[in-house]
């Protein structure tokens, strides 16, 4: 299959689980369905990873709690974020994360310009929101989660580096999301897991947690043995467009022109952080998104 149709299947399915976990938020808040998802997300990757075969260093394990602790609290905001706002309004703005740490990481006119592009894009994107019609509070609380859960992804980004070259991404990762549930458990483990006791809705957490995670990753690790962290990074820029289809088709929150422009420009900023320089495939890019 070609890699951009791979791509798109990877973000297809990740917004899909979103999508679902929309459909949990009247059931359980939005918070409590995060988490299950965390740990949902964390159960399936100790059982595909089994890192306690490895050797933890208490260096390591310190790096990878912060980490999780990132990874955790960027998908929670998120997911109080489509909450109150539309799905492919708040992939976009949420995309501002990464793109600032491109910015701020590179040395070009294309990492500097995509800052002014996608601040154009989200400014847009939240001049329609507040005057779609919803509530003041939806609104307020959506747009100040959203910039929480971006400024996690830059943290995220800045910690997974420092993780994935200590070892093993994807065994840190499950380590990650295991300690960041785990600090969580206290404060929304007592409302979440009854939520389980319904079949239905278990069922439904852990099509969550192998939608928005596990099938996408593992896809994302096949992408990035074939092609360039550059060639990867643009393709990113597709991901805000598949969040909209997605939004559309399963939430009927279908854009309006101006979202769609705005749309365009993150996406444009996106693509501009992409690095001209040759890489090997596999290398890791400054704007890769969260694997789960």
């Amino acid at each position: 299959m070609p890699v951009p149709a791979l791509f798109v299947v990877s973000g297809l399915t990740q917004y899909l689980g979103a999508a679902i976990a929309v459909g949990l938020f009247a059931v359980a808040g939005a918070v409590e369905v995060g988490w299950l998802r965390i740990a949902a997300s964390a159960v399936l990757l100790l059982v595909w990873r089994r890192p306690w075969r490895s050797r933890w260093s208490r260096h390591d394990v310190a790096w990878v709690a912060v980490f999780g602790v990132a990874l955790a609290t960027m998908n929670l905001a998120f997911y109080v974020a489509i909450d109150h706002l539309p799905l492919g309004t708040a992939v976009a703005i949420e995309f501002c994360g990464p793109v600032a740490v491109a910015a701020v990481t590179g040395r070009g006119w294309r990492e500097r310009g995509a800052i002014g592009v996608a601040a154009l894009g989200v400014v847009l994107l939240a001049g329609v929101t507040v005057e779609s019609g919803l509530p003041r509070e939806d609104v307020v609380v959506g747009l100040a989660a959203i910039g929480v859960a971006a400024a996690c992804w830059a943290a995220y980004i800045v910690l997974g580096r420092r993780v994935a070259v200590a070892g093993s991404g994807v065994t840190s990762l499950s380590v990650a999301m295991t300690l960041g549930a785990l600090v969580f458990a206290p404060f929304l483990a007592p409302a979440a897991v009854p939520v389980l006791g319904d079949w239905r809705y278990a069922l439904a957490v852990v099509g969550i947690a192998l939608f928005s995670s596990v099938v996408p990753y593992a896809l994302e690790q096949v992408i990035l043995r074939r092609v360039s962290a550059a060639t990867f990074s643009v393709l990113l820029a597709l991901l805000p467009a598949t969040a909209a289809v997605i939004g559309a088709v399963v939430l009927r929150q279908v854009p309006t022109p101006p979202e769609l422009v705005g749309l365009v420009l993150v996406s444009g900023a996106i693509a501009m952080t992409a690095r001209r320089t040759p890489e090997a495939p596999g290398a890791v890019g400054p704007t890769d998104p969260p694997p789960a």
